[in-house]
């Protein structure tokens, strides 16, 4: 290793000079983002692998063209590398290489005329518009807790909410004079949801009754509060929807976010705009929203297929 010592400074160094221009990008985007720490994780280990390899031909990573690119692609691909983990890395080099060209230091971008790998997705399970019904329906409205779960259930269906923006949501987000919900979701990222009259007649009752049977003389800011008066978990919530369904005779496998789903196929479904539904469940790219034509173009060829008469 001592022998090699006069070999490895260059390459050393441009491993370094990769290094500092990676955290700089990551620092970027988790300001104008507020990515989580695994994503950031994610992004700096694709592109440090990266790194490390140009540094063999003594370039640091913003100096990668096309051909490096696609020599590192080929070689991950021919040691195993699936289809979806090398979609993952050139999403991250294409994040990187419009940081760069953006902070001026090169004028094109390698990544523009590499194809994303054809990749199966797995497309969301998504209830039909019965079985939510059938959801919705199931709590017992009679009992406080019951009503809250339908309030729940029922703001879920109408907003396309986050099961996490969900039992964070506060009173003061709700403006029944505009009809609407005020949601600070990923990266702080504000989006205003317009409330359907079937979700505000809920909320309504809930708040001016069942909610107070549940406090009794306890206080809170959070709008769906437990018998303690916390805060609702996620997986408080994951087993309440797991037990209506259950009770519902919903038998597809359901997911923390099946209403979520619901809302934006349901919505597509009916000629709604992909830009608005990008808007409404707070994606940063329209990428993210567009899985979701796919699963509407999927329940229209299942229609087909189950009514026309040659199906």
């Amino acid at each position: 290793m001592g022998s090699s010592n006069k070999q490895s400074t260059p390459e050393s160094k441009v491993v370094q000079r990769s290094e500092e221009l990676v955290d700089r990008f990551l620092d970027a985007i988790w300001m104008e983002r507020g990515l989580s720490k695994n994503t950031l994780g994610a992004y700096r280990a694709d592109l440090m692998t990266l790194g490390r390899g140009l540094s063999e031909s003594n370039k640091s990573i913003e100096q990668a063209d096309k051909a490096d690119l696609l020599d590192f692609i080929a070689k991950r691909v021919e040691s195993g590398a699936k289809p979806r983990s090398t979609a993952r890395q050139l999403s991250s080099f294409r994040r990187f290489f419009r940081y760069i060209m953006r902070e001026g230091m090169r004028d094109t971008d390698p990544t523009a005329e590499i194809e994303m790998p054809r990749i199966g997705r797995s497309l969301p399970k998504t209830l039909s518009e019965d079985e939510v019904d059938s959801l919705l329906n199931a709590p017992n409205t009679d009992e406080p807790l019951g009503h809250r779960d339908r309030a729940m259930l029922e703001l879920l269906y109408a907003t396309g909410l986050r099961v996490s923006e969900l039992i964070n949501l506060k009173q003061s987000q709700i403006n029944f004079n505009q009809g609407v919900l005020r949601i600070v979701g990923k990266g702080d990222r504000e989006r205003l949801i317009p409330l359907t009259d079937e979700a505000q007649r809920w909320l309504k009752e809930f708040i001016n009754g069942p909610r107070m049977e549940i406090l009794l003389e306890r206080q809170t800011d959070y709008l769906f509060p437990t018998r303690r008066g916390d805060r609702m978990t996620r997986q408080a919530f994951w087993h309440i929807i797991k037990r209506y369904a259950e009770k519902a005779g919903v038998r597809k496998k359901m997911s923390p976010h099946s209403l979520r789903h619901a809302f934006a196929t349901h919505l597509l479904n009916r000629g709604a705009d992909l830009r608005v539904v990008q808007m409404l469940l707070g994606h940063s790219d329209l990428s993210t929203t567009q899985i979701y034509t796919h699963v509407a173009r999927e329940r229209l060829k299942d229609l087909h297929g189950e009514h026309h008469p040659r199906g």
